[in-house]
């Protein structure tokens, strides 16, 4: 039986990436998406669920069905839920969207860790996904970064919480990544501004951010707990 990994966000972009990742390295995959399910997935170990990580019960809920429909308790979680609005410095910025960003990025990243840490198995793993702008800040995306800092810090203390079961918890905090929630509101000259930002002068592959993920819920990583690695091109 292959070893069961939940995917909060795999229907796109990083997600998509984790998800194929995963499942082509020997995970069943239990995944989430908002509205519509990809249209195809990569083999029947695979299986999609309408989940709003905002809502606790339907979280909860969740993490019942999927053991039942694989019949285990998942081995790993990926929580990739999240979301970004557009930049605007902080003088102007719209309570509407500052707290869109509350309920989704952290309100959905507490309530999915929270029932990971009560269903992962022991000698599981836990990672979460963060940012790299959390160590190099940009103008305008202040609300957005703080967001993903509190993320890390429910993960530093989770791993502590877990390390008694020896449930690796560690976050990954990618730099800009060419996704459609990345280009969303970019022309081609902002695309280029953040590709400078790397010394390699380009923008990250979502490919690249799921191998990372796959790694870190693997054996292979057994030595590594309370971790935030950035696969962002020497970006920071």
């Amino acid at each position: 039986m292959k070893p069961l990994t939940v995917l909060f966000g795999g229907s796109r972009g990083i997600g998509r990436a984790c998800l194929d990742q995963l499942a082509a390295d020997g995970f069943a995959v239990a995944y989430t998406y908002v509205s519509a399910a990809p249209e195809a997935e990569p083999c029947e170990d695979v299986r999609g669920y309408a989940v709003d990580v905002v809502d606790e019960a339907a979280v909860a809920a969740f993490f019942e069905t999927v053991k039942r429909d694989f019949g285990a308790s998942p081995r790993a979680v990926v929580v990739n839920a999240g979301i970004n609005v557009p930049p605007a410095p902080l003088a102007q910025f719209s309570t509407e969207n500052f707290h869109r960003l509350l309920s989704v990025n952290l309100v959905g990243a507490f309530n999915a860790l929270r029932e990971a840490a009560r269903h992962v198995e022991d000698d599981g793993a836990i990672v979460a996904l963060s940012t790299s702008l959390v160590r190099k800040a940009l103008p305008g995306a202040g609300p957005y970064i703080a967001t993903k800092a509190a993320v890390e810090a429910l993960v530093r203390s989770l791993s502590l919480e877990l390390a008694p079961r020896r449930v690796r918890v560690n976050a990954v905090a990618p730099g800009p990544v060419d996704t459609d929630l990345f280009r969303d509101g970019k022309d081609e000259a902002a695309v280029q501004r953040s590709a400078a930002l790397s010394p390699l002068g380009r923008v990250g592959r979502p490919q690249e951010i799921a191998e990372v993920v796959s790694f870190l819920v693997s054996p292979k990583a057994s030595w590594i707990y309370g971790q935030v690695v950035q696969p962002n091109g020497g970006l920071v």
